[in-house]
């Protein structure tokens, strides 16, 4: 099946996106439209509004500036209205105190965020980061992540940057009493430094990139016969689809540990609007995640493998591993230091150039903006292991924020 028409593929890319992203449906859950872009949605307050100030009522136009003056009962219902009203004010900015159950709650930074939003009770900023530091956990989250890659050309000693916009929409969805499939949807805006015409001229791909947790980088590249380092193409990538089947719930160690695991399936459409930004190849495969979340330490990989099976007859095959770790250390309940590299090997090339292995450090924090917590990341990456003669990715910069909500929020993710 090769789609030549590029609006055919992205329209068909889309509508078979939307029926995966619907699985949970075919088992009897009702699903809702408006509760997957929880920012701004009013379903996310998670505690009653204070009450409005008393009003004053309307002077009379009748009672004249004597009246007012001479008039004591009156003068003393205003200036009690005054009091209470400046009282009003003055609790404002005040945070309501808690009830002894949200109080417990609070103190407990293992509670169950769910259960803490079932008890009527507000989850803390430390709660929320431990849901958000498991991948399989029963939060939604939107990634929003800009990666700077340095990509190096061995044949000719360039080296060029590329960048990528990246957003990911993860949101569980509960299949049964005790598991979840766990959706996470991909769409990217890379700038390539390529020269489109001597691309086409050899037949090369470049592929999309440096990518997150699920996107599939081919940033490697096949061995190029002329330098193509050069110029720009900026548009819209490949998207992708990764779903994982995982326990709610993981095994508890006498250390008092998780250990988490999820089993699942990739698909990538060919919606580049460029050929140096994606594949031109329909792709799936198999995915697999392990996760170990200590009190301090959190360590786990995702290893995914992408296949093509129908596309564009002139582009490469696709033979593809991404294997994501992931090792991060707590300074504190909002704070961690660590690293989430993508390891890639490109089974296509040769042995000296089918592998990109690189090591990071960085930096990531929680904060609450309003009701909404957001995570805030940075991180650099260096491969220690690059293609010898191929285009490979030498050194990238990631900047990351990903507003959460619990999944307790929507009903339809239960």
């Amino acid at each position: 099946m090769a789609f030549k028409n590029r609006w055919v593929q992205f329209c068909f890319s889309l509508l078979v996106l939307l029926a995966f992203v619907g699985v949970g449906s075919a088992f009897g859950l009702e699903q809702s439209g408006s509760g997957f872009f929880f920012i701004g949605n009013s379903q996310f307050s998670l505690q009653t509004p204070v009450s409005d100030n008393a009003i004053l009522p309307s002077q009379s136009r009748l009672t004249t500036d004597k009246d007012m003056s001479t008039d004591d009962s009156y003068q003393g219902i205003l200036l009690a209205q005054e009091k209470a009203r400046e009282g009003e004010e003055a609790k404002e900015g005040e945070e309501e105190p808690l009830s002894p159950e949200c109080a417990e709650f609070a103190k407990d930074p293992q509670a169950d965020v769910g259960d803490i939003i079932r008890a009527g009770c507000k989850p803390t900023t430390a709660q929320m980061a431990k849901l958000m530091d498991n991948p399989l956990g029963n939060v939604a989250m939107l990634f929003t992540q800009f990666d700077l890659s340095q990509l190096e050309n061995p044949l000719f000693n360039r080296d060029k940057n590329k960048f990528n916009y990246m957003g990911i929409a993860q949101f569980p969805k509960g299949i049964s009493k005790n598991w979840n499939i766990i959706n996470r949807v991909v769409w990217n805006v890379p700038s390539m430094p390529v020269d489109q015409d001597k691309v086409d001229l050899f037949k090369e791909s470049l592929g999309s990139g440096e990518g997150q947790i699920i996107f599939p980088p081919t940033g490697t590249g096949g061995i190029v016969p002329i330098d193509i380092v050069g110029g720009r193409t900026t548009g819209f990538g490949d998207m992708y689809y990764n779903g994982l089947f995982a326990p709610k719930k993981g095994h508890k160690t006498e250390s008092g540990a998780s250990l988490l695991w999820g089993l699942g399936f990739d698909l990538g459409f060919p919606t580049a609007t460029d050929d140096v930004l994606g594949t031109g190849k329909w792709l799936a495969g198999p995915s697999a995640l392990g996760v170990y979340m200590g009190q301090k330490w959190k360590i786990g990989a995702l290893v995914q493998q992408y296949w093509d099976y129908a596309g564009d007859d002139d582009r490469d095959d696709v033979s593809l591993m991404n294997l994501q770790y992931f090792i991060f250390y707590s300074l504190d309940p909002v704070t961690a230091i660590g690293a989430a590299p993508n390891i890639i090997a490109n089974w296509e090339l040769p042995s000296e150039n089918r592998w990109t292995v690189p090591i990071g450090l960085g930096i990531v924090r929680t904060f609450q903006f309003g009701k909404v917590p957001v995570r805030i990341g940075f991180e650099v990456h260096y491969s220690v292991v690059q293609p010898d003669t191929a285009i490979g990715a030498k050194w990238n910069f990631r900047f990351y924020l990903i507003p959460a909500a619990p999944s307790a929020l929507f009903k339809w993710m239960q």
